[in-house]
């Protein structure tokens, strides 16, 4: 027999190949479809950058240092000061340009503090509880403050660094966004009093 002969028989032998069931192909496009999606919706997220403008906050919750407290009250949500006025600014102790406008922040929250009309809120960001008091200390800052506890609440305003400011008005809308300290209290001034009709 020659090998032309064979082959025929060869392949009558040879088992056939059996490639993956096309379920399995169809679980495994889903799948890797999945995963894209995934990445996708989180480099979209990326890159919207901040809350915007416009925009109405969620609600969440901020658990004051002892001593820093508003109105008694050891933590509040956001929720709470419906229909006042409220100034988030995130800070921390390590953080040069925080210091900067520390001073007009503590002296534009003692104008306002008696009318009841507006509510400062310190952020305290990725810190130490003893360094923390300690920059509060040295700055006389008496307006109410608390950590970010797993940084939630920069997570949700997709903070770039520190300091930053956000303003939100009676309905819960942001309406300023101060990226960097401010250079005076005047500019504070500036931003809230149309907002409470002064």
């Amino acid at each position: 027999m020659t090998n032309f002969e064979n082959n025929g028989s060869q392949e009558e032998i040879l088992p056939s190949k059996k490639g993956v069931p096309g379920y399995v192909q169809g679980i495994i496009w889903l799948l890797l479809l999945a995963l894209l999606t995934v990445v996708a919706f989180g480099l979209r997220r990326s890159q919207q950058g901040t809350v915007q403008v416009g925009d109405t906050i969620p609600d969440f919750a901020l658990k004051f240092f002892d001593g820093y407290q508003f109105d008694g009250k050891t933590d509040l949500k956001l929720s709470d000061l419906k229909g006042k006025v409220v100034v988030m600014n995130f800070w921390a102790s390590w953080c040069i340009p925080c210091e900067e406008e520390a001073a007009a922040l503590e002296s534009a929250w003692k104008s306002y503090a008696d009318s009841g009309k507006v509510v400062f809120i310190g952020v305290d960001y990725v810190d130490t509880e003893p360094e923390a008091r300690k920059y509060l200390q040295k700055f006389d800052i008496t307006f109410p403050n608390g950590p970010d506890l797993g940084t939630k609440i920069s997570q949700m305003f997709r903070i770039k660094g520190v300091p930053e400011t956000y303003f939100i008005d009676q309905s819960g809308k942001l309406v300023y966004i101060q990226i960097g300290p401010f250079a005076s209290e005047d500019e504070i001034h500036a931003i809230i009093d149309p907002l409470i009709g002064n």
